[in-house]
């Protein structure tokens, strides 16, 4: 049976070049980075190496950037870290209601420590209003946090625009600005110095590389306290033995976004845009999510009326098409997103929700074989569909009822995080 791989938000195929560079480094290298001798000092130098490959993808000097495990951790280590950091100074903290759980449940955390959170609404494509992040400023805030793209509905934040607005603001003259930008990683060129941030989250697991590395860039002025205790590693800000073979791959990673991002996204983008066009033309009832000029060149996002979300996952997989239902896994029942509750989709609608995510391995035959099989996916579901035969006989939409309650229901989509 064909293969069609569309949930490269939640991981990519690692690059060849990547894994011939972390070889060496499970088999021959294997030596611990903090060790004197030779084989510590291999490892080392190796370390120092991938940290400039970093840091030259996103401009920015070496030392400040962090090695982590994950995207999370980064997250974690930014929010919290931060935060903490600055207690004596303020207590009160901004995001958006359309963050990544990573975000949203630290600084739950944090507001059961005390701190106060300010939540950013976006509009209906989920963009960020440089007015309303103003408006939720006090003198009391120590950190903003938005994210550079959201990864399930692919809106871009113009993160320039609201670093200048929050730092021009002079509500204090500490406050920090954080924005993960996992998802943008190997999709757009990125700029630490020019975007003006103090703070970014960069995966290396969603960039063609392997899992288990991550890094948090820091400013050097930005104080920070460690989540985790015990050693000196990652300048005494992230304890533990270095996972050497996954960082190396991950500067690999960063050296080759750096010179082929563009022309990647170039491809990726063609193909994202023939989806965005013709499954509105093959399946009716079809609505894109999020905004179709400032949009991740992988992200399509589609809510599909009159199915559901369960079994729509669960016939795609029989015919070999991965995909997800963005962050659906926070919930172990079948709930719609949080992001597409904060967008304001009709929760019937957003019950059928469905994102797929390429990458550069992805083909015009892919993109062929979505299209020929995903509409007949639908059909079948809208035949069983007691919804869509009421629909067809009135012309209205039945109100809510005990058929479309799927609250109860214990599942989750997928297993991905950043």
């Amino acid at each position: 049976m064909k293969q069609v791989y569309f949930d490269n938000q939640s991981n990519t195929r690692l690059d060849e070049r990547v894994f011939d560079a972390m070889k060496p480094f499970f088999l021959e290298y294997y030596g611990n980075p903090q060790s004197i001798y030779s084989l510590g000092s291999i490892s080392k130098d190796a370390l120092e190496n991938a940290r400039k490959q970093v840091a030259g993808y996103i401009n920015s000097d070496a030392k400040d950037i962090i090695f982590t495990s994950c995207g999370t951790e980064s997250n974690n280590l930014a929010i919290k870290g931060i935060s903490e950091a600055l207690k004596s100074k303020g207590n009160h903290i901004v995001v958006s209601t359309i963050e990544h759980f990573s975000i949203l449940n630290a600084v739950k955390k944090l507001q059961r420590d005390g701190f106060e959170v300010s939540y950013i609404s976006v509009d209906e494509k989920g963009n960020i209003s440089e007015t309303e992040l103003l408006k939720a400023l006090r003198r009391d805030t120590v950190l903003v946090s938005i994210q550079y793209s959201n990864t399930e509905i692919g809106t871009i934040q113009d993160i320039k625009k609201l670093v200048s607005a929050v730092k021009n603001s002079k509500v204090n003259d500490f406050v920090v600005f954080h924005t993960d930008a996992v998802g943008v990683g190997g999709m757009i060129s990125i700029d630490a110095k020019e975007l003006g941030v103090d703070a970014l989250t960069l995966s290396s697991s969603v960039m063609y590389g392997p899992k288990g590395a991550a890094v948090l860039y820091l400013k050097k002025e930005v104080r920070v306290i460690p989540q985790m205790d015990g050693g000196v590693q990652e300048y005494s800000k992230r304890a533990g033995t270095e996972n050497i073979p996954s960082i190396i791959g991950f500067g690999k990673a960063c050296e080759i976004a750096k010179h082929e991002t563009a022309v990647n996204s170039r491809k990726i983008e063609k193909l994202r845009n023939r989806l965005i066009e013709e499954l509105p033309k093959r399946i009716e009832y079809t609505y894109l999510n999020g905004s179709l000029e400032n949009r991740l060149v992988n992200n399509v996002n589609f809510s599909i009326e009159f199915v559901e979300g369960e079994a729509l996952f669960l016939l795609l997989d029989a015919k070999g098409i991965m995909a997800a239902s963005g962050s659906a896994c926070a919930n172990k029942n079948l709930k719609m997103s949080h992001v597409l509750d904060a967008i304001k989709i009709d929760a019937a609608v957003g019950q059928g929700s469905i994102l797929f995510t390429l990458s550069k391995y992805n083909t015009q035959e892919d993109v062929d074989y979505i299209l020929e099989e995903f509409p007949k996916i639908v059909k079948r579901l809208r035949d069983m569909s007691p919804l869509y035969s009421y629909f067809v006989k009135t012309g209205k939409r039945k109100p809510a009822g005990p058929e479309t309650d799927f609250d109860n229901r214990d599942h989750c989509h997928c297993g991905h995080n950043s």
